[in-house]
């Protein structure tokens, strides 16, 4: 598969679909499978902050049945992770300062990540205060980053990149009031050489192109496609646009 990390270096953009286990509804997944067969993503993404049902394994077999795009797993904590995926962003929530979701976690799940043979993506998680409280901010105990300040921002992911982390993952949260906005990634976008990924509250075609346009190398949609799985194409024909 065409691997996040080359996605800067060659220009390419492109859109995932984030399934949380516990929301995906039989019928309407199907609808959503049937919908991606028309209009392409490139990655579905899997997982969530809170997992109550632990049905990772058999989503990841019905997504493998139906299509060939990558999943991805978006891993809440050690015990999400699932070897049937394709790989894996291992998030390190730097917008934070909880040491358990900057480390403690990752060292809980080295030895199943090692064995896993999944495709391991070292990536920033920077969390961004979305006009409401998110349950990625309660579960990890931390503060988001302050919609209005780009270059904090910008210094968070470059200390990231510094680091040595391979991708850059702006979360407004999952039905986030407003998303990421476009300065904070432009100026994210001048601060590092990598991939950056943008997610949350992207549910109207204008909203894409923005985060497009202000150099995101991949949005990601799921809420917004529980609400209205019609908002597939539109976004898709945004991307298409930049192919």
């Amino acid at each position: 598969m065409a691997t996040l990390r080359k996605y800067k270096q060659t220009g390419r953009k492109g859109i995932a679909v984030l399934l949380d286990p516990d929301k995906v509804e039989q019928d309407a997944f199907s609808a959503l499978l049937d919908l991606t067969h028309q209009h392409p993503v490139d990655f579905f993404f899997v997982g969530g902050s809170l997992v109550t049902e632990y049905t990772h394994r058999e989503l990841i077999a019905a997504i493998r049945a139906r299509t060939d795009v990558p999943v991805i797993l978006f891993p809440g904590n050690s015990l999400h992770i699932e070897p049937t995926a394709d790989g894996v962003l291992l998030l390190s929530l730097i917008s934070g300062r909880n040491p358990e979701f900057l480390i403690g976690q990752h060292v809980i799940a080295a030895p199943l990540l090692k064995k896993s043979g999944l495709e391991i993506l070292p990536t920033g998680y920077m969390v961004v205060d979305s006009g409401a409280p998110t349950t990625v901010s309660y579960i990890s105990g931390t503060m988001p980053l302050p919609h209005d300040k780009p270059s904090v921002a910008a210094c968070t992911a470059m200390a990231g990149e510094m680091l040595g982390l391979q991708l850059m993952y702006m979360d407004a949260g999952s039905g986030a009031r407003r998303p990421v906005s476009a300065e904070m990634i432009e100026a994210v976008r001048q601060a590092v050489d990598l991939p950056i990924v943008v997610g949350g509250g992207i549910n109207t075609p204008d909203r894409a192109t923005a985060a497009l346009e202000a150099g995101a190398d991949l949005i990601v949609v799921g809420n917004s496609l529980e609400k209205n799985p019609g908002l597939l194409p539109q976004l898709v024909a945004v991307v298409d646009a930049y192919r």
